[in-house]
């Protein structure tokens, strides 16, 4: 089903595709952007340390008696947490897993390295037949697991501790074209992911300087005067394709970024590092930032460089021998392309739904500062800003691409698919111990209640 966000331009934080939410109620006020609306918030007492602000009720009086007394009771927590306790616990939880990370982990890595392959064998293998959902279904799983379970453990150096072969995050997918159409070749340029994701997500979550900030990216769609039965439709269209669209031109633009900072070079007086970028304004620049923003992110580079390595290799390369068949030659290609194409569609779609609510909900936190990485506050970020799944066996953490490990992978980033399945319990203790809260739904629950687009805003 489709998903309908309520857009609060104060409260809201999730990644860009995460737009919708089955909640035919929100309909009235999705993309609202009525300041009117907004919540006024109020920090912690500065003599303690901070993980998070309480917001207040717009009508709360400016000043009360007992700091206590304007927090809501599932808020109550914040003021009682021991934060270097439980940083304690979680760093030596940590320390654990990695010492505990050993062949289990490489033996493990291969098994859903073979479903992974056991899937694109049966896809590739029967792309010539007529569209059918046994084919899309293994072509799509076979981009989906190379990138949100084999390439995304591995660029975040999961599997830099043991001998895992080509599994390291220096070098795996880096360097060069034949590098990456072997190891991970996907959309996005992997420099490019490993400095959008693995830096400014992971180390700035729910901050301003999180590259994932929807009340900013969708800033366009929300202030538009497009009739709201648009809006949907825009944002409908926008579900199948955000990875080319959007994720890959805004990771590319993180890496030009850091390359002008590296060299020196000043960026374009109009240039907004905040801004998203699509296809759209990159080929289409209207404003002087919009044109600012195609000076960095050449489009011409961004196709060369980006794009055109997985448009040949996947989309056209792939089933080019099929046009070596006499006679029917034109068909079988043709079933091909479009058994590829709706794998693709179905993979953007396969990876909203596992992902739109790992960080959006209206039971989550968003902050407006940055905390010190491995600190009592930083952990405790990931934990309140994250959402989990189903979890436990191997079949149902594929099927969600390891992302129900959401909480532990942002707590510990660079742990293997094994030491995540192995840790979420002892974490989830630990936050239980302490009064922290750990948020665990099925993901298809907590997509149809729980994703209002309402978002608590906290300041650690």
């Amino acid at each position: 089903s489709l998903f309908i966000l309520h857009y609060t331009r104060q409260s809201m934080r999730l990644p860009f595709f995460a737009l919708f939410a089955a909640l035919p109620a929100s309909f009235t006020s999705a993309f609202n952007v009525n300041s009117n609306s907004r919540r006024t918030y109020r920090n912690l007492p500065q003599t303690r340390p901070k993980a998070v602000s309480i917001p207040l009720e717009k009508n709360s009086p400016a000043q009360t008696s007992s700091e206590a007394d304007t927090v809501s009771k599932r808020d109550n927590w914040v003021y009682n947490l021991d934060y270097d306790a439980f940083a304690k616990d979680v760093s030596d939880l940590g320390k654990k897993l990695l010492k505990e990370t050993n062949e289990d982990d490489v033996e493990h890595l291969k098994k859903i390295l073979g479903w992974r392959d056991a899937a694109a064998i049966i896809g590739i293998t029967s792309m010539w037949m007529a569209p059918n959902p046994i084919t899309v279904a293994a072509l799509s799983t076979w981009t989906y697991a190379s990138w949100t379970m084999i390439a995304h453990h591995t660029c975040h150096g999961g599997y830099n501790r043991v001998n895992a072969g080509k599994y390291n995050s220096r070098g795996f997918a880096l360097g060069s074209i034949l590098r990456r159409v072997s190891d991970w070749c996907d959309w996005m340029l992997p420099e490019a992911w490993n400095i959008e994701h693995n830096r400014l997500h992971h180390y700035h979550l729910g901050e301003s300087l999180d590259p994932d900030l929807v009340e900013r990216n969708l800033e366009f769609l929300r202030s538009s005067d497009t009739p709201m039965p648009a809006k949907y439709a825009q944002v409908a269209a926008l579900m199948p394709i955000w990875k080319w669209f959007y994720y890959a031109p805004n990771t590319f633009k993180e890496l030009q970024i850091a390359k002008y900072k590296s060299e020196g070079k000043n960026l374009p007086a109009a240039f907004n590092a905040e801004e998203a970028v699509t296809l759209k304004s990159l080929f289409s620049p209207q404003s002087e930032g919009e044109k600012a923003m195609s000076e960095v992110v050449k489009p011409i580079d961004f196709v060369a460089k980006v794009l055109s390595p997985f448009i040949l290799s996947r989309l056209l390369l792939l089933p080019a021998p099929l046009l070596l068949i006499p006679g029917i030659r034109g068909t079988l290609f043709a079933h091909a392309i479009v058994n590829l194409l709706l794998a693709e569609m179905i993979t953007n779609i396969h990876g909203f739904i596992t992902i739109v609510t790992n960080h959006a909900g209206e039971d989550l936190y968003k902050f407006d500062d940055e905390v010190k990485p491995k600190t009592g506050s930083f952990y405790v970020r990931q934990v309140v800003s994250s959402v989990n799944y189903a979890a436990g066996t191997d079949p149902i953490d594929f099927s969600h691409g390891w992302l129900n490990y959401q909480i532990e992978h942002h707590v510990w980033p660079d742990l293997s698919m094994l030491q995540y399945q192995r840790g979420a319990p002892q974490l989830k203790a630990i936050c239980e111990k302490h009064g922290v809260p750990y948020i665990q739904e099925n993901v298809f629950e907590r997509k149809t209640t729980r994703v209002r687009g309402k978002f608590r805003l906290n300041i650690c």
